[in-house]
């Protein structure tokens, strides 16, 4: 039985590669092992603050216009958004980045992802990554973006990754609930987007051994953590550092972020 399940797992990944339209071919280490500094910002909720506001939920939000402002710092100071795919191809390959790269990512698929974040990007000529839960988005779930919005965000160019089917935590689980979870979203990405989705990002940061085997296998070349970190390195595929962007930044605290002085 189990040889069973890793050959349809198998069949299934060659399928999804075979029939994704996604721009990027499957990539090959050059062998030179490397270390690129890139902040990966990590983003949560980009909307005004419910009146009912606990102190998560706080934390967790970075009002629209304190966002604007980091997009506008960036634009000034000469950064340049990259993707996760532009920084792998770096890793791997040597591929050159531009002079001060950053990647914008945004977890859970908020609907206001596609209501504040997608236009303001836009503005600024700026690229993303959204992490999807695609089984709350399946599922119409208020406050969540629909297919359609996700449809079109990866038209324009958007990078729309997955983030799980349900957003539980994958320590601890056997082998039938990571490949669901995981295999599952990318599948449902891929079905609705026409796109190949190779990036991942874990549900609250919660991963194990278990999680990293299914994830290695499954053709997800890069998978970002909640760890704090800028540095990252050809081979550390499935462990990268982000940045955390707390609610109530603004403009000199990201400017603070970005220096990374409190990383020492």
């Amino acid at each position: 039985m189990r040889i069973r399940k890793w050959l349809l797992l198998f069949l299934f990944v060659v399928f999804v590669e075979a029939h994704s339209t996604y721009p990027q071919d499957t990539f090959y280490s050059d062998g030179t092992l490397r270390r690129i500094r890139v902040p990966i910002l990590m983003y949560h909720y980009i909307s005004p603050l419910p009146e009912d506001a606990d102190d998560v939920r706080i934390d967790l939000t970075v009002e629209p216009d304190l966002f604007r402002e980091h997009l506008q710092y960036l634009h000034d100071n000469s950064y340049q958004t990259i993707s996760l795919y532009d920084l792998n191809a770096a890793l791997l390959m040597g591929t050159p980045l531009p002079d001060k790269p950053v990647i914008l990512t945004f977890d859970d698929s908020y609907s206001d992802h596609y209501t504040y974040v997608y236009p303001l990007l836009r503005d600024f000529d700026f690229t993303g990554t959204f992490f999807v839960i695609t089984g709350l988005v399946d599922a119409g779930a208020p406050g969540y973006l629909d297919w359609t919005q996700v449809q079109e965000m990866a038209e324009a160019g958007m990078s729309m990754e997955p983030h799980t089917k349900s957003h539980q935590s994958l320590t601890e689980r056997d082998y039938d609930f990571l490949v669901y979870e995981m295999l599952g979203s990318r599948e449902s990405l891929a079905g609705h987007t026409g796109q190949g989705t190779h990036m991942f990002s874990y549900p609250a940061g919660r991963y194990d051994d278990a999680t990293l085997a299914v994830a290695g296998q499954l053709g997800i070349w890069r998978a970002v953590t909640t760890e704090a970190g800028m540095l990252h390195t050809t081979d550390n595929m499935l462990e990268m550092p982000r940045v955390r962007v707390h609610g109530g930044t603004n403009a000199a605290g990201l400017a603070y972020l970005l220096k990374g002085d409190w990383l020492n």
